[in-house]
């Protein structure tokens, strides 16, 4: 186990490391001059009157006239200590920042994967025990159009439909949960619905073929044959192994939620690590994307290893050496 797990964070950081790479690269090679931008919008958007010395004494200033080796080095080596650097537009410190809007992110998140769990591992369930009736056909149809209707999607048409039709809107202005929680719940929980419609959807289609798959089992039949009642038959002896490919997609949808809440973030003007990420990418501001892309790589890589783990607990049998 030992063995696994070292090997497996090794080959994390060495995704990080190829992630930290090509997000450089990327943001070296796109259009546009950040030294460029930022004098212009010192000088009011009047590009005629920047010079060659105010741009080379800019790029000075910011770290950009080094090789680009030791751009990434320097930047790099710092992250891996905290010191995320300083944005090139705002001036703040990008790890201070982080760390105050990652509770908005991660609040969302959990909010919406409760709301994703919570809804799409029942309906899997009565899936699987009333296969081929109504309720069967309808949940499917429910999970079918979660599937297949991105989040941003249905969060805008939320707001379209809410302000036409009933003349509603949800609550933008942002208020924290230890100032206002009633207030803060009622403007989290329609961007955690939209957002976890599409995970409660992957979810309970996962969990209806898996829980199909073991109640056709021998061992299910004999546990009915030896009288046993069928929520024991159902809850003690097929629910738990249904569940071992059900933890692979609750990973990978925990992963991509953090990802997927950049979009609606922006949408419901929520102050969290989606605005602030769109924010750096439209201003070429290095040090922000590069942390924040960085960050999101290594959150996938560990919420993988945690998912990994869990199968040795769930099932004995199941050897990760």
């Amino acid at each position: 186990m030992q063995q696994y797990i070292l090997r497996r964070v090794l080959l994390g950081a060495l995704t990080g490391v190829l992630v930290s790479l090509l997000i450089f690269a990327i943001l070296r090679i796109a259009p546009g001059d950040v030294a460029m931008m930022i004098a212009m919008s010192q000088s009011g958007g009047d590009e005629v009157e920047i010079s060659d010395e105010q741009l080379d004494e800019l790029r000075e200033q910011l770290g950009l006239n080094v090789p680009l080796p030791n751009q990434y080095w320097n930047w790099i080596s710092a992250w891996v200590t905290g010191d995320w650097g300083v944005s090139l537009f705002r001036q703040h410190n990008v790890f201070n920042e982080f760390k105050r809007k990652i509770w908005v992110t991660l609040e969302l998140v959990v909010i919406a994967q409760t709301f994703a769990v919570c809804l799409g591992i029942p309906a899997g369930i009565i899936m699987a025990l009333r296969r081929d009736t109504w309720i069967d056909y309808t949940v499917r149809v429910i999970s079918l159009a979660g599937l297949s209707m991105p989040s941003f999607w249905t969060a805008t048409l939320l707001l379209v439909a809410g302000m036409y039709l009933f003349d509603w809107n949800p609550r933008l202005q942002y208020v924290s949960i230890f100032d206002d929680p009633i207030g803060n719940l009622s403007q989290f929980i329609w961007p955690a619905i939209m957002l976890g419609y599409v995970s409660a959807a992957t979810k309970s289609r996962m969990m209806r073929s898996t829980m199909l798959e073991v109640l056709r089992q021998d061992y299910i039949r004999t546990a009915h044959a030896k009288g046993l009642k069928a929520s024991v038959v159902t809850f003690r002896h097929a629910l738990k192994n249904a569940f071992i490919p059900v933890i692979t997609v609750i990973g990978i949808t925990i992963a991509l939620s953090l990802g997927g809440s950049v979009i609606i973030e922006r949408i419901f003007s929520l102050p969290g690590m989606g605005n602030f990420l769109v924010e750096g990418m439209n201003q070429r501001d290095y040090p922000v994307v590069q942390s924040l892309v960085l960050f999101f790589s290594m959150w996938v890589v560990l919420i993988n290893l945690l998912v990994d783990l869990t199968y040795g607990w769930l099932d004995p049998r199941i050897r990760l050496e």
